[in-house]
């Protein structure tokens, strides 16, 4: 129902929505950026209930616990035990996160590579070593402020992470956040 709502309001402030997704595949780590307000939840959820895909986040499992799973499980969120990692189960949360893809086979997950609302000149990696350990693509999903459009654009495989990076800053260049100032590209790739 909130994606649906978020939907109806995304049409109604005048936005369009595109996705380039390759047809057959179901799995894949959806890159959202810029993320620099709470508003991007609209495009976001928008995205979810229009490309059809079962698109999931991440969050502590300790965050699912009522009152507030009831409103975070519908609307994509998984818990993460980070408890297997110290127990030595996973070796990392990339290989956590990678394991839900074995699991499921028609899931995307939902990853803000910046970390954060506000400005950071690195971004995180693992969405990249996720997608490079469960075998699936990246799809660059992408809300821009000024031309009102968003959607997924570009999807790639990941092969090379220093190439990869780069190509993913050249297709976040053009894009206008809804807080400019809170976002900036990894400098390390652009």
């Amino acid at each position: 129902m909130i994606k649906f709502v978020c939907s109806q309001i995304f049409n109604l402030m005048g936005w369009r929505y595109s996705q380039n997704l390759p047809q057959g595949v179901r799995s894949f780590v959806i890159v959202g950026a810029p993320h620099t307000s709470n508003w991007d939840f609209v495009p976001a959820m928008t995205l979810v209930y229009r490309s059809g895909l079962n698109a999931k986040f991440v969050i502590k499992k300790e965050w699912l616990r009522f009152p507030l799973g009831l409103v975070l499980r519908p609307i994509g969120a998984i818990g993460i035990d980070r408890n297997k990692i110290k127990a030595g189960v996973v070796s990392s949360s990339t290989d956590l996160m990678a394991h839900l893809f074995e699991d499921n086979e028609d899931i995307s997950i939902m990853i803000a590579p910046e970390g954060t609302r506000s400005a950071a000149s690195e971004w995180k990696s693992g969405f990249w070593h996720i997608a490079h350990k469960a075998n699936v693509p990246l799809a660059l999903a992408f809300a821009d402020y000024k031309t009102k459009h968003a959607g997924i654009g570009l999807v790639i495989h990941p092969t090379d992470f220093e190439k990869d990076m780069r190509t993913i800053m050249d297709f976040y260049r053009s894009v206008h956040p809804c807080c400019p100032e809170k976002f900036k590209l990894d400098q390390r790739y652009s």
